[in-house]
C-alpha cells in the first residue's frame, strides 16, 4: 500500500510531503501473513517464544528519531489496551536498509528492485530474512518517507512520522495488531539544504493476548491525533477525497472480526455515519480476519471531541464499543 499525503502542522507552521506504504510479509492480499505459507491475515499460528533479536528495553539512541518513533507506537498501545512491542535488532536492520534503498534511488515504497544498488530483498518478509529473522514468525512491515522543508526536532519528526501512519485506514495496524517486536530504521540527507529523511518501521511476532477483545485504536481518551488524510493506495472505499480519522477494530491472531455499524458524533450533537470495513468486505483484501476498520468518509474538525459507537461480532460473538476521543491540529 502507498500513502502520498501532505499535511500541515498548525503549531509548528509546517508543510511537509509524507508519504507511507505498508505491505504484509509476502501475503498476496497485503494483511499479516505466515512467511512459510504466504498466506493472508487470520490463519496466523502465534508463538510464544520471541524472536531472536529481541531486546528486554529500547536501545535506540536517546533523542534520536528511531526512539521517539518507537515511543510513540506503544504510546498508543498501552494507552489502549494493546501490548507494548519490544525492540527486535534484526527488524531494526532490515527497516534501516529499506529507509536508506529508499534514499539512495529517490523511491518510495514497499518493495525493492534487486537492479537497484541498496538491495536487500523485494518484500518486508525477504529483507527480515535476509538480516537473521526467522521465516517461522510471522511479520509484517510498514515504511514511510519523509520530506519536509522545515527543521524539527528528532522528536517531532518521530512523533509526525507515525501520527502520518496511523491516519491511514490501512496503516493503523502499527497501533492495534496482536504483535511483539518491532524495529525502526532511519536514512537522512539533504535536499536544497533542508532534512530529507526517510524511515521504515517493521512489525512481527504476533501473539494472542488476554484480556476483553476486540480492543479498539483510538479508545477513551486518546488526545491529538490526525483529523483528516488523503493520497492513501490503493484509496480506501467510498472515498474521493481526504477522510477522518479511522478507528481500528482489533482481536487476536486468530480471531474473525466482522463489522456492523459506527458511528461518531461531535460536541454539537452531528451524527457521522462511518464507512465500516472489515477482511470480508474490504474490496482491496488488504484487511487480516482479525481487524475491522470504521471511518469517516470526509476529514473531522481539528481539536474537537468525538464520541464513537461501534458495534459489530468476533467469532460469531456481540460486541459493542463506545468512547471518545479528540482531534489535534494535524493533518495525516
Amino acid at each position: 500500500m502507498k500513502n502520498n499525503s501532505r499535511f500541515g502542522l498548525t503549531t509548528l507552521s509546517l508543510a511537509a510531503m509524507l508519504a507511507l506504504t505498508a505491505c504484509g510479509g509476502g501475503g498476496s492480499d497485503g494483511g499479516a501473513s505466515n512467511n512459510n505459507s504466504g498466506s493472508g491475515g487470520g490463519g496466523n499460528s502465534p508463538s510464544n517464544a520471541l524472536p531472536p533479536g529481541t531486546q528486554s528495553t529500547a536501545q535506540y539512541a536517546s533523542g534520536s528519531i528511531e526512539l521517539a518513533a518507537f515511543n510513540r507506537v506503544n504510546q498508543y498501545r498501552i494507552q489502549c489496551g494493546f501490548p507494548a512491542v519490544q525492540q527486535n535488532t534484526l527488524l531494526d536492520q532490515a527497516a534501516a536498509a529499506h529507509a536508506a534503498y529508499g534514499l539512495q534511488n529517490n523511491v518510495i515504497g514497499d518493495t525493492e528492485s534487486s537492479t537497484n544498488p541498496g538491495f536487500t530483498g523485494a518484500t518486508y518478509a525477504d529483507r527480515a530474512t535476509h538480516f537473521g529473522f526467522p521465516q517461522s514468525v510471522d511479520s509484517t512491515g510498514e515504511s514511510v518517507g519523509y520530506y519536509t522543508g522545515a527543521t524539527l526536532s528528532n522528536d517531532q519528526y518521530g512523533n509526525a512520522l507515525i501520527d502520518a501512519l496511523i491516519s491511514g485506514v490501512y496503516h493503523i495496524a502499527i497501533a492495534s495488531w496482536p504483535i511483539t517486536v518491532a524495529g525502526v530504521g532511519v536514512a537522512r540527507t539533504t535536499f536544497n539544504g533542508y532534512p530529507q529523511i526517510s524511515a521504515s518501521l517493521g512489525i512481527g511476532g504476533f501473539r494472542s493476548t488476554q484480556g476483553t477483545m476486540p480492543l479498539t485504536f483510538p479508545c477513551q481518551g486518546v488526545t491529538g491525533v490526525p483529523y483528516s488524510s488523503f493520497g492513501e493506495t490503493p484509496t480506501p472505499p467510498n472515498t474521493s477525497g481526504p477522510w477522518g480519522t479511522p478507528v481500528a477494530v482489533a482481536g487476536n491472531p486468530t480471531d474473525t472480526i466482522l463489522m456492523q455499524s459506527g458511528t461518531m458524533t461531535d460536541t454539537s450533537g452531528n451524527v457521522i455515519s462511518l464507512k465500516v470495513l472489515d477482511s470480508a468486505s474490504d474490496p482491496n483484501k488488504l484487511l487480516p480476519k482479525f481487524e475491522g476498520v470504521a471511518y469517516p468518509t470526509s476529514p473531522l474538525k481539528p481539536n474537537t471531541t468525538y464520541s464513537v459507537s461501534i458495534t459489530g461480532t468476533v467469532n460469531g460473538t456481540a460486541f459493542s464499543r463506545n468512547f471518545t476521543f479528540t482531534t489535534g491540529n494535524v493533518i495525516g
